[in-house]
């Protein structure tokens, strides 16, 4: 029961994520990746800092930094150039590769096995957000799609890093610090490589309350905490739900069609994301629990 509760609490995270397509698209102004992800991170982080009041310590200072690094500067900088330059559903697809990474990176620095129905599972969900939103008309540009995949590997390794350092805090607290480190790692450079922000409408001022404090501070309060709860291997195909959820408010918010290959391709999002679930339940069933190799060393 607390495991499905984990489960659904960190699935929230991605399910709002999905919404960063629409804001970005409809309220925000166009052409500032650096800035857009500055004011996302830093106001929500510097926020969650005097709620909490608990700066890192020893080690941490610089965990800190680079975990916001991975989480939040560079990833949403290429997020923003990946949204910017391509189609929504280009950009979904061409980051949907990150639970792959994830697999690999785990193996490689948590020492995971590598699950064979895992794979199946993380290419059936790229499959399927290809099929939700790739059109035959799509643009593919090259700077995009570097991005995105640039992206997924920042996204993936600080996953993977979240877990491995876990310091003895609140979800509210580390995710305070990585915020703060990653919007102050951001602002120079947005300084100094993008040109201020045009006078803000209101609509572009509820864009950015909605992206730093629901799909910035929210969010990933709920992700890092089922970072500590659960296996890499089973948080980041919740991901998979990101552009689901896009391409659902598209078909509420702005009226677009939902073709029948775009139905079953939410179909075959679900059955991975089910699937990858269903490969890390079994792979726990056959780890014989510490308990349990004691038990058989003294029968033995």
């Amino acid at each position: 029961m607390n495991r499905n509760l984990d489960l659904l609490l960190t699935a929230i995270a991605p399910a709002i994520w999905g919404s960063t397509y629409l804001v970005t698209t409809q309220l925000l102004p166009a052409g500032y990746p650096l800035t857009v992800a500055m004011v996302r991170a830093l106001p929500a982080g510097l926020l969650l800092l005097l709620i909490v009041r608990r700066l890192p310590h020893g080690i941490w200072w610089i965990k800190s930094i680079i975990l916001g690094a991975l989480n939040f500067s560079i990833f949403w900088w290429l997020l923003f150039i990946s949204a910017y330059r391509l189609p929504g559903g280009v950009a979904a697809t061409v980051g949907s590769v990150q639970p792959l990474i994830v697999i690999v990176l785990a193996r490689l620095l948590l020492g995971s096995p590598i699950r064979s129905l895992s794979i199946v599972a993380a290419i059936a969900g790229i499959a399927g957000v290809a099929l939700l939103i790739l059109t035959p008309n799509a643009t593919l540009d090259p700077i995009g799609i570097v991005a995105g995949i640039a992206g997924a590997f920042s996204m993936a390794g600080g996953t993977v890093l979240s877990r491995r350092w876990r310091p003895d805090v609140s979800p509210l607290t580390f995710t305070a610090w990585q915020l703060t480190a990653g919007g102050l790692l951001l602002l120079p450079v947005a300084l100094l490589l993008e040109p201020p922000l045009p006078h803000l409408t209101g609509a572009n001022i509820l864009g950015f309350a909605y992206l730093g404090l629901i799909g910035a501070a929210l969010t990933y309060i709920l992700w890092f905490r089922g970072l500590s709860r659960l296996e890499p291997s089973v948080v980041s195909p919740l991901g998979f739900l990101s552009p689901t959820t896009a391409v659902i408010l598209g078909w509420v918010v702005l009226g677009q069609q939902l073709s029948a290959m775009q139905m079953f391709g939410i179909v075959v999002v679900i059955g991975s994301v089910w699937l990858s679930q269903r490969a890390q339940q079994a792979a726990a069933r056959q780890t014989p629990s510490p308990l349990g190799e004691k038990v058989a060393r003294r029968v033995g």
